[in-house]
């Protein structure tokens, strides 16, 4: 089940992040105010599996581009769909939202989390050198959400 998240469910989130992306996992205090109301283009949502928290995805939306900021599944949950779950609900927030594309970086050395996007229909527009913390290269994506202004 895909809900938002709520303030209430800060400690599942971080410990996600803190477990799925080590050194690059968000504070406890950015999350906080990211599930709070002053950031109205945030939207975390939330996987859950037998009343446990088990993904979470973090996308702003915004009227014309939304931007996927991170999708994360703990490790026991993974390749069943969870992820899929969650992107399929990013996609439904940004176009809710008024967004016709949805844009995010990815690590150019994950072939995986490469491959999945593009299967759902990303595709690369551009590359920051140098993005990550370990110097690592970020590929740039883009979905098209709706025909018009970069929607394709």
């Amino acid at each position: 089940m895909i809900r938002r998240a709520t303030e209430a469910d800060l400690e599942a989130i971080v410990w996600l992040e803190n477990s799925c992306l080590g050194p690059d996992a968000w504070s406890e205090g950015l999350i906080r105010e990211g599930l709070g109301d002053g950031l109205p283009m945030i939207r975390y949502l939330l996987a859950e599996a037998d009343r446990a928290v088990v993904g979470h995805a973090v996308a702003s939306c915004v009227p014309d581009v939304a931007e996927l900021q991170r999708i994360t599944v703990d490790p026991s949950h993974r390749r069943k769909g969870v992820a899929s779950e969650l992107l399929e609900a990013v996609i439904a927030e940004a176009r809710g939202a008024g967004a016709d594309r949805l844009l995010l970086e990815v690590r150019d050395d994950n072939s995986g989390a490469i491959a999945f996007y593009a299967a759902a229909g990303f595709q690369e527009i551009d590359r920051r050198k140098k993005y990550y913390r370990d110097g690592a290269a970020a590929v740039v994506m883009r979905l098209p959400l709706f025909q018009g202004c970069g929607g394709g």
